[in-house]
């Protein structure tokens, strides 16, 4: 993911994201503790923000931290936030971190992604869910919108798929609207224009429980057929509190949980899982 700073300078960046956020320049002066007349004299280019003010506004707008560092050179300042590899030796703690959680969690799946949804780490509950599907979708670098989406992927296990398919494009919608991605936007349309998986009906027919399928449950679940079952799940996202890293910021641990007993039963009931 990669930002492209162009020549308009920091007042119209500004001014894109203040109407992204359908914020007048009253309103978000009131929130950074400034005027309206210094935020349009900021977008016009009539006055030149300080590095701090560029940080308070882009704060108080919900920028994302990539976008951040673009502010920042747009108005003539040096990026704030390191974009450092996840193998970098500084994230080291992080990587340890991460794996010791991802560990915990089994057998219960569980995974961490990016901001383009490519998995980045993933345990072996994920695996196995993921058993038997084709090579060409599990050759890195995984995706993880792509894996649960594709009409070969788990799309045709996935008992609900016209209600978590809503609610994975609903997810990327959301993301879109707050991150300038090009690759999300990209991956978005993708996933959009796949087919139905071979032998699905329409999607007002599909994801409705039977009589016999009735769930209480206290969020959408992921229903997902696996080894002659279907397993019942429902995700928690997860990610870095005030991150000073644009890596470190885009990446999210999703972590599901079992949405019933028997679910638990069947996981627990498994022999330990091999790496």
């Amino acid at each position: 993911m990669t930002t492209v700073v162009n020549d308009t300078g920091v007042g119209p960046l500004l001014r894109g994201w203040r109407e992204q956020r359908r914020l007048s320049q009253l309103e978000l002066a009131l929130r950074a503790d400034s005027s309206a007349r210094h935020i349009s004299f900021v977008e016009t280019g009539r006055s030149r923000p300080s590095e701090e003010m560029v940080l308070r506004l882009a704060e108080h707008l919900d920028v994302p931290v990539r976008e951040r560092n673009a502010l920042l050179l747009a108005a003539g300042y040096a990026p704030r936030y390191e974009e450092s590899p996840l193998d970098a030796p500084r994230l080291e703690t992080l990587r340890a971190g991460i794996e010791q959680l991802l560990q915990g969690y089994e057998p219960y799946p569980a995974l961490v992604v990016d901001g383009s949804y490519t998995v980045v780490a993933a345990n072996r509950g994920i695996g196995l869910l993921l058993d038997g599907l084709p090579e060409h979708l599990l050759t890195p670098p995984l995706n993880a919108m792509r894996i649960t989406l594709h009409p070969e992927g788990l799309a045709p296990r996935i008992r609900n798929l016209p209600e978590w398919r809503g609610h994975l494009l609903h997810q990327m919608e959301r993301q879109i609207g707050l991150a300038r991605s090009e690759s999300l936007r990209a991956l978005y349309a993708e996933v959009t224009a796949y087919p139905p998986p071979p032998g699905s009906v329409d999607d007002d027919e599909v994801g409705a429980p039977g009589p016999e399928e009735v769930y209480p449950y206290f969020a959408l679940p992921l229903r997902i057929e696996h080894d002659g079952r279907v397993l019942s799940f429902v995700s928690s996202i997860s990610t870095f509190n005030t991150p000073l890293d644009v890596t470190v910021a885009e990446l999210a641990i999703e972590t599901f949980l079992p949405a019933d007993p028997e679910t638990v039963a069947y996981l627990q009931s498994l022999p330990p899982l091999s790496g």
